[in-house]
This record gives C-alpha cells, structure tokens and sequence, in this order.
C-alpha cells in the first residue's frame, strides 16, 4: 500500500515540474500602456515646465526639498515630475520604501489621514543609497488629486504637515488650487503647470513615431495635438488607440478624430445651417440624429461654442448663446437628458439668430 501512494506521489509531482518548466520558458514582455512607457524617468525630462524643473532641480541638488502644491489642467506632468524627483533622491532601491503615493481611487476622508498617512509620517528613516550618492532624511507623501479631499480631512492634514516637518515632505496635486484650504497652501511652494505648447506636443509625439516604428501624416500629428488641447496623456492614449486600430497601416487626420470622438466639422456647421435658415421640425431631427450618432452632447457643446465664436452675430446675440451654453454645460454635468438640453440650446440660437434677420 504504501509502495501504490509512493509511486502515485512522484508521478502527481513529475507533471507539475513540467509544467513549470513549459510556462517560465514562453514569458514575454508586459505590455504597457505608452503613458507609462514614456513617462520623464528624470526631472530634465518634463516638458515645457522650465520653472518647475529650474527650483527642483536646485532642491535635488542640495538633496532637500520644501512642501509642493502642484496644480494646473490634467496631462501636464505634475505626478511625472514629482515621481521622477523622488526617483532621482532615493534611487531605485530606497524608492519603494520613501515615497507613499495615495490617489482620488484610495479613500481620503479624515481616516485614511489619521491613519495611514500619520502612521507613514511617523516613521524615522536612515541609511544611504548603493550608489553612494547623499539620501535626505525625509519621506515623501504624494496625494494626488488632493482637491478631491474633504475639507476635513484637508483640515487634520495640516497638524501632519508641521509635526512630522522634520521626517516628512508632502506633494499636493490637484488640478484646481482653489479647492485647497488656506491653511494646506501657505505651508506648500506652489507651482503652477501650463497646459503644453503645441510645439512640445508636437516633437513628443514624433519621438513616440520614432521609437515605436509607426507610419503617420502630418495632418494626423497635427489633428492629435488640437483634439489633446495641452493635454499630452491624452494626446499619447489616442496615438497608442490609432496604433492599435490601424495595425501596420498610415495613421491619418481622419482616424484620428474618429478615435477622439470629434464631431466633424460638417456636422456642426450644419446643425448652426439649419438654426440660422430653417424650420424646429428640421432643428428637431438634426439633433436627435447627432444624439443618435453617439457623438457625446458634451462635446457638441464644446464645438458649438467655437463655431458661434466666428458667427457674424453681434455681441449681444454671442453672449446670449455662451449664457445659455454655460447653462446646458452645468445641467449636462449633473446628469440632465442630453437631448432635451441640446434641443434647448438650439432653440435659443434659433431666436438669436432670427432677430438679426
């Protein structure tokens, strides 16, 4: 018997050793979202934030760092530049055990802060770097969309900030500033990221084309770098989206805006046609078939408001059609019917417009 569950035993084992074997030698690369592939590895490498860089560059090199407040639309580099910063202190070794990173996905009421944030503030830190290099005496608390944050929890924050200044810098990043207390932003260096210059967009892109071997126009390029508006993660999640749909073949100006979900310019100068020039039945069908399209009413909006910019309307028409937009924006925010609002802003330009006649 036992003889049977001894033979029985080793054959179990002899497959799974096997199967092992088979699985460790067909690895193959992780695929990474370009985003992460090309985020800045070192400070140098943040684009078109020379402000930024110049004071933390001076900071690194005297291996201390003030509080941050990094704010300004999204996809500009403030969570890039302050990890790449606390990649350069601490070195890839020390870097996991430095720097806490807590986002707008973790909880961020008062509890998390009294906890674990005070907890990892608390802790001392010691020890130097392989490479020999000067390591700070401090940790480095990321919160990242920090205007997401309650007021009070925001409020326990700032006893954490003065008690542990010796062991502990904070980064707040966020994109509106004034949804930070007063008291959180006095004890910070702020710094604002500008949205990037198409130019800077531009040469990142192509680098991107480069490295990753792909065919493109320059109309694509140049579509990619309007539809982002100085947002480059945005711009570089659409050329990877195009990559990936248009396997091995041109990117064009076309594919681009399809992919953005950019309503053609035809269409919108349309819709303004038929408000300027025709019946509510037509106005009534044109914006259900645009709904029905999927085009989302956000967007129509958006799009609406730059093409009624260039209107030879007089101002008091233009200001009565961006008040009503404003409007339509901030229902559509809270959830309101698509249709029904957009059905209201076109009527609304369908009075101004026949008051000009």
């Amino acid at each position: 018997m036992q003889a049977f569950l001894k033979g029985t035993a080793t054959q179990s084992v002899k497959p799974l050793k096997d199967k092992g074997a088979g699985t460790s030698g067909e690895k193959k690369p992780k695929a990474v979202p370009w985003v992460e592939k090309y985020r800045p590895k070192c400070v140098d490498d943040v684009a078109f934030q020379e402000e930024v860089v110049a004071v933390l560059k001076k900071s690194l090199e005297g291996a201390d760092l003030p509080n941050l407040l990094f704010y300004g639309p999204p996809g500009t580099g403030k969570t890039s530049t302050i990890l790449a910063a606390a990649r350069e202190l601490y070195g890839p070794e020390l870097y996991r055990q430095r720097v806490l990173e807590l986002n707008a996905s973790d909880e961020r009421g008062i509890q998390v802060v009294r906890e674990k944030v005070k907890r990892f503030a608390q802790l001392t830190v010691a020890g130097r770097r392989t490479d020999g290099k000067p390591c700070p005496p401090f940790k480095i608390i990321i919160l990242d969309e920090a205007d997401s944050m309650t007021g009070a929890a925001q409020a326990a924050l700032r006893r954490t900030m003065e008690k542990e200044s010796r062991t502990t810098r904070f980064c707040l990043i966020c994109n509106y500033v004034s949804r930070i207390i007063e008291p959180l932003t006095s004890r910070c260096s702020k710094f604002r990221f500008k949205p990037l210059d198409d130019r800077i967009q531009e040469e990142r892109l192509l680098e991107i084309c480069e490295k990753e071997k792909l065919q493109y126009t320059k109309e694509a390029i140049a579509a990619l770098v309007k539809v982002s508006e100085g947002d480059l993660r945005k711009a570089i999640t659409f050329l990877q989206s195009a990559a990936r749909l248009n396997a091995e073949k041109e990117i064009t100006e076309s594919l681009v805006i399809e992919i953005a979900g950019v309503v053609p310019t035809k269409m919108i100068d349309n819709l303004l046609k038929i408000c300027y020039n025709s019946t509510f039945d037509k106005l009534e069908i044109a914006v259900k078939d645009m709904i029905d399209e999927g085009y989302a009413a956000t967007q129509i909006v958006g799009q609406l408001h730059d093409a009624v910019v260039e209107e030879s309307l007089n101002d008091r028409q233009k200001s009565a059609i961006v008040e009503k937009m404003a409007e339509v924006d901030k229902c559509l925010a809270d959830g309101a019917d698509e249709y029904l609002q957009m059905m209201s802003l076109c009527s609304v330009i369908m009075q101004q417009a026949a008051q000009s006649t």
